[in-house]
């Protein structure tokens, strides 16, 4: 059922406007096609009545037969003119799908704008940016108090690994064991040791291995 507040579709005005311009040219083309048939019906009678010596007659015909022809050739521009307009309205068609994608589009943009505003994208940026300095200062000083704590715990460590190394060299428990240990005799240089049985001679081995 037609609407009379409804919005014209202008792809349907198209489609109407086409089916009206070809039933216009075929309506034109008939009518050609009659003033051909009267022409040819002039030019015989024309030739009868010059056969007859009627140059009156001859004359009056002429006449007709210049006017018809010319009206003929109006219906060829008719045609013509038609096409033309046919033409008109398919590049006014395709022009009306270009707007409409067009517009769209510019929907489509309006729309990317409204959720993509400049001031606020430049204060999350800003904001990341800060936040990204925290955590990257926060991890530095993270990371060098680990280094710090294990540095530090890993030399004293080390220390004493090395410690308990040369002082299981050169024969000296560690542990419990150390506080039972004889104390060192008083001796001189170059005399050997009673108490523990090493001589100089032995620690010196022992010091050159360690310096290797």
């Amino acid at each position: 059922m037609f609407n009379w507040f409804s919005k014209p579709d202008p792809k349907e005005q198209q489609r109407s406007a086409d089916r009206q311009l070809r039933k216009a040219d075929r309506d034109i083309a008939r009518e050609r096609r009659q003033l051909e048939q009267e022409e040819k019906k002039l030019e015989l009678e024309i030739k009868k009545l010059a056969k007859e010596g009627n140059n009156e007659g001859c004359k009056l015909l002429a006449k007709q037969l210049v006017q018809l022809r010319k009206q003929k050739q109006r219906t060829y521009m008719a045609s013509g003119k038609i096409k033309s307009i046919g033409h008109q309205n398919k590049a006014m068609g395709a022009n009306v799908k270009l707007a409409e994608a067009m517009g769209v589009a510019g929907e489509t943009m309006s729309d990317m704008n409204k959720m993509m505003r400049p001031e606020q994208i430049g204060a999350m940026l800003n904001n990341f940016s800060k936040e990204n300095m925290k955590m990257d200062m926060t991890d530095e000083m993270i990371n060098e108090t680990l280094d710090d704590m294990l540095t530090e715990s890993g030399d004293e460590q080390e220390s004493d690994n090395i410690i308990t190394q040369v002082l299981d060299e050169i024969g000296i428990e560690t542990g419990e064991k150390i506080s039972h240990a004889p104390s060192p005799d008083k001796h001189k240089i170059g005399e050997s040791s009673k108490a523990s049985g090493i001589t100089d001679d032995d620690l010196e081995a022992q010091l050159a291995k360690l310096r290797g």
